[in-house]
C-alpha cells in the first residue's frame, strides 16, 4: 500500500533494528547507518531521509539481520511537528559538518608536509606518488560524506575548498618533481659526453 506524503512535508525512514547476541553484526549495521547518515534516537532506532538509495540499502541491512534471527522494522514516517523536524536536520548537517571540518584538518597535513619536502628539495617522483594517493583518499573521503549530506551543510565548501587547495599545491610540487629530475638528467649527460670527448679524440689519432 502506498502512503500518501501531506504537501510540504518530507517523508522519513525510522528504522529500528535488534541484532540479539551477535557482536559483529551490530557493528557492521551501526557502521552501515552511520554511513548513510542516520541520526539515532535510541540505541537500536534511527531516522533517515526517505530516498530511493536509502530505502534500499535498509532495506537490504534488515534483511540481512532477520536472516541472521535479529529483528528489523522500517517504517515511512512524517514528522508532524516542524520544530522537531527542524532538530533533526540540524543534528544530521551538524553532524556532516564536523565530518568536513576533519577533512580541512588533515588537509592541513597534507599541505604541511608538501611544503616540508619542497623546502628540502625533496620533490621527486616517490613523493608525488605518495601524495597523489593521499589526494585520492582525500577526494574518496569527501565524496562518501557528500553522499550522506541530505541537508547540504556548510562545511561542504570549505572541504571542496580545502581539496583544491591539495590539488594545486601537489600540482606545483609535481612540476618542481619534473624540472629537478630533468635537469639532473641533463646535467649527468652533459657529464657523460664531456668525459667521452678526449676518449674519442684518442681513438681517432690512433
Amino acid at each position: 500500500m502506498t502512503s500518501t506524503v501531506p504537501e510540504g512535508k518530507r517523508s522519513w525512514l525510522l528504522v529500528a533494528i535488534v541484532t540479539g547476541g551477535d557482536a559483529a553484526l551490530r557493528v557492521r549495521v551501526w557502521r552501515e547507518l552511520r554511513k548513510l547518515g542516520a541520526v539515532y534516537l535510541h540505541s537500536s532506532v534511527c531516522l533517515l531521509p526517505d530516498q530511493p538509495v536509502v530505502a534500499d540499502t535498509v532495506e537490504t541491512l534488515s534483511r540481512r539481520v532477520r536472516d541472521s534471527g535479529g529483528k528489523a522494522q522500517v517504517l515511512k514516517t512524517v514528522l508532524i511537528d516542524d520544530v522537531e523536524e527542524a532538530r533533526i536536520i540540524a543534528e544530521q548537517s551538524a553532524d556532516r559538518n564536523t565530518e568536513y571540518r576533519e577533512v580541512v584538518e588533515r588537509t592541513g597535513e597534507f599541505l604541511a608536509e608538501i611544503d616540508r619536502e619542497t623546502h628540502r628539495n625533496r620533490a621527486t617522483y616517490t613523493e608525488v606518488e605518495e601524495s597523489e594517493a593521499d589526494l585520492e583518499r582525500f577526494h574518496r573521503w569527501h565524496a562518501s560524506i557528500v553522499a550522506r549530506d541530505y541537508f547540504h551543510a556548510p562545511g561542504r565548501h570549505h572541504a571542496e575548498a580545502a581539496i583544491q587547495r591539495c590539488r594545486d599545491a601537489l600540482a606545483a610540487f609535481e612540476a618542481a618533481a619534473v624540472a629537478a629530475d630533468t635537469d639532473s638528467n641533463s646535467a649527468t649527460s652533459l657529464s657523460h659526453s664531456g668525459s667521452d670527448q678526449p676518449r674519442l679524440r684518442l681513438a681517432g689519432g690512433d
